[in-house]
């Protein structure tokens, strides 16, 4: 099969497209055979080497079709999304023409999308659903503050708390995103720029009822502030790629009105503590070929030009999913 690899760690340039042996069949796993895979910024942390030794095929997520599975959970040929379950870190993962993935990282989905649409919607559904269903329960007519908004991630935690009643403030850095924000639901857009919970105090006097931080350990404290008593903020993405909040001491630096404070780790997707059976993957998928979900990519590249889909996403200029199409 052709596959990108890491010949070694560093830039874009270092993924390189060769030959490799076709996955063996094992216990536990099945094998997919790849349309289309989206590009996910811990892709690129693991093809720098910033996440120390991984796999020599990165990629987190695919969609596909069955090749085999062994012990007969799938048919050949049925269309399924494939995500984490160690892929590219401990396991070959998606960027390739096949690859073994374990079963309780693969769910079927009946769809009639593009593969290239399909692909757009996994992992950052997958994630936004965890985190804004999950760890911040949001409730209709709620507040919603999104930090990282024109993230791919961003995006999907849009339209899922649009979707649910929920009011959202979505941050950018550019004014210029402004109209694709609003047109994704957003009520307010504002501008990332130093303590940006003052201003959303100035708004929200009492806070609001919770925060969803895509950018990271960076903004982190600053979000807490933006709370309500009794509020949830959930950190769910590293943007800014900050290994740790500065000398971070809860007991002085969290809120002291009683602020739930959490994250969410695409890795635990497919885990016994956060199967992907709670997670209505067809639903998602229907939502978005209705138009109810706003979750077309933004760019698509072919497999030859991977190197040029990296650049893009390191330049922050995608506004949204890149997918690359075999």
């Amino acid at each position: 099969m052709r596959a990108i690899v890491i010949k070694q760690y560093g830039g874009p340039e270092v993924l390189t497209l060769e030959e490799r042996p076709d996955p063996e069949p094992r216990s536990g796993h099945v094998i997919v055979e790849v349309k289309a895979f989206g590009l996910n910024r811990a892709e690129t942390y693991m093809r720098a080497g910033a996440w120390g030794d991984v796999a020599e095929i990165t990629g987190i997520e695919c969609v596909g079709t069955i090749r085999s599975d062994p012990e007969g959970r799938f048919m050949p040929g049925q269309k399924v999304a494939a995500l984490m379950g160690g892929m590219g870190r401990l396991i070959n993962g998606s960027y390739a023409e096949q690859v073994s993935v374990p079963a309780t990282n693969v769910v079927p989905v009946v769809t009639g999308l593009a593969w290239e649409e399909f692909a757009a919607i996994s992992e950052s559904y997958a994630t936004a659903w965890s985190s804004v269903r999950g760890n911040l329960g949001l409730l209709p007519g709620q507040t919603l503050v999104v930090r990282g908004a024109t993230s791919a991630l961003g995006q999907a935690a849009i339209n899922i708390a649009v979707d649910l009643g929920v009011r959202v403030i979505a941050t950018t850095r550019s004014a210029a995103r402004r109209p694709m924000l609003e047109a994704l639901g957003a009520s307010e857009v504002l501008i990332e720029a130093g303590e940006l919970s003052k201003r959303v105090r100035e708004l929200y006097p009492k806070g609001v009822d919770a925060v969803l931080d895509v950018v990271g350990n960076s903004t982190v404290l600053d979000s807490l502030a933006m709370a309500r008593r009794g509020g949830r903020a959930c950190i769910v993405g590293l943007l800014d790629h900050v290994a740790s909040i500065p000398n971070f001491n809860p007991m002085f630096q969290m809120p002291h009105a009683g602020v739930h404070f959490s994250s969410f780790v695409s890795w635990s997707l497919g885990t016994p503590d956060c199967p992907l059976t709670e997670i209505p993957f067809q639903g998602i998928v229907d939502r978005v070929a209705g138009g109810l979900y706003k979750a077309k990519p933004t760019r698509v590249f072919g497999f030859e030009d991977i190197r040029e889909a990296h650049r893009l996403m390191e330049a922050n200029a995608a506004n949204g999913k890149i997918v690359v199409r075999l």
